[in-house]
């Protein structure tokens, strides 16, 4: 592994840990979905990089990319691709020569010790502009890292607006997203859907959950665990036939989300329970509107952002197990995530458990910013999403018993 240098980070030295094209685009996503103007800091890029093609594809009219060069032959490959790179991106030869940009992204994982880790964000921090991002991965096996897995792990403890694990990588990397200044709400209005790893394409615009793909594995693995120490029996065809339709239960549609800047989503499919004014103190002290909508065992249970805007709380309340679609359910497990919208609004999502349904997945910690429609977390089997909104404000354009889909249906409207 290459020792830490004063004018670069500790990165993995390519030829040992290889980015790949599921690492390469989560590295990017925060550049891609960015609407900008924007400006960018890509470190430790290399001619061949993958993380620098992802991030020369994410430019757009008024962008800046600056990039500091893991070697000397980045120039002259970069003065090849033309006249619109050529005005919008700056090559420099270490640290000392970037100034600060809204996104610093380093190209290659952080290996060394956890001081070399430590020593290395602090320096790149000082290069992420007010209320900016720094994107930075360490391989995710600890004995490949140096220690540099696990202090970023209690960086991004305190720093972190998210972090996604990419398997499908040599060897898998874990990225995070750090923030160390706050950013305003109004931010999240410019942003389009991340592209998440949790999400594993199939076939055209259909996805699968990553917990899906990690119970239909269980369920596989089951069978031909029974089929090796009970030959003769028949008992392995239950879990290999429940392999299907439980991956099928983990399914993650690609959407297209109206572009409506006053319309609210729904937060997830399934059928609309109730559309309650009501007052909660939890919140904020005023009135909310509230639609609560049942999801059943047979509705796609990836839950999605109603409206853009920063995480601004997030906890978790105690309770039952009732079934989501009776009075009971209110008082069942919920896991709340609250939205300040660009307007400064708050706008929630209550996550509640049902009879069957007892996970539920959020992940989107404090600070992140999401898009409207965006994918956040997911309940398994059977279960309820309640979504409030500021009822002086919000006009609801959905009734009891309507389908609704999930970051397609508008069900409201914010004046």
């Amino acid at each position: 592994m290459s020792q830490y240098q004063p004018d670069r980070p500790a990165l993995g030295p390519l030829g040992q840990i290889r980015i790949g094209d599921r690492a390469a685009r989560t590295l990017t996503a925060e550049l891609a979905r960015h609407a900008g103007p924007k400006t960018a800091l890509l470190v430790g890029a290399s001619a061949d990089s993958l993380v620098l093609a992802e991030a020369l594809d994410a430019l757009l009219p008024g962008d800046k990319l600056t990039v500091v060069a893991a070697d000397d032959s980045l120039a002259g490959h970069l003065a090849t691709l033309g006249s619109f790179l050529a005005e919008r991106v700056q090559v420099v030869a270490d640290l000392s020569a970037a100034e600060p940009a809204d996104l610093v992204i380093v190209a290659e994982p952080v290996v060394g010790s956890g001081e070399e880790a430590r020593t290395t964000v602090e320096r790149l921090s000082k290069l992420v502009a007010e209320g900016g991002l720094l994107v930075i991965a360490a391989v995710a096996l600890p004995g490949l890292s140096g220690g540099a897995n696990d202090e970023l792990d209690r960086i991004a403890a305190r720093q972190g607006v998210g972090s996604d694990l990419v398997l499908r990588n040599t060897p898998p990397v874990r990225v995070h997203r750090l923030r160390f200044t706050d950013v305003d709400p109004g931010v999240a209005a410019k942003l389009g859907p991340a592209y998440r790893p949790s999400s594993v394409p199939l076939y055209g615009g259909m996805n699968i959950d990553s917990n899906g793909v990690a119970a239909a594995g269980i369920a596989l693995g089951a069978a031909a665990l029974l089929k090796t120490i009970r030959p003769k029996s028949k008992a392995w065809l239950v879990p290999a036939l429940a392999a299907a339709p439980v991956a099928a239960f983990f399914r993650d549609p690609e959407r297209d989300v109206p572009a409506d800047p006053t319309a609210v989503v729904a937060a997830s499919d399934g059928k609309v329970l109730s559309v309650e004014h009501i007052y909660d103190e939890r919140f904020a002290d005023e009135e909310f509107l509230r639609i609560a909508v049942f999801l059943s065992v047979f509705d796609v249970h990836v839950n999605r952002a109603p409206v853009a805007g920063k995480v601004v709380d997030y906890f978790v309340e105690d309770g039952g197990y009732a079934a989501a679609m009776k009075p009971e359910a209110e008082h069942n497990v919920a896991a709340y995530t609250v939205l300040e919208t660009p307007d400064r609004s708050r706008v929630v999502v209550a996550q509640r458990t049902g009879l069957i349904a007892r996970r539920i997945v959020q992940r989107a910690p404090i600070g992140a910013l999401l898009a409207k429609g965006e994918r956040f977390g997911l309940i398994r089997f059977g279960s309820r999403t309640d979504v409030y909104l500021p009822a002086d404000r919000a006009e609801a354009l959905v009734a009891p018993g309507d389908r609704v889909t999930g970051a397609s249906t508008v069900i409201a409207r914010l004046r």
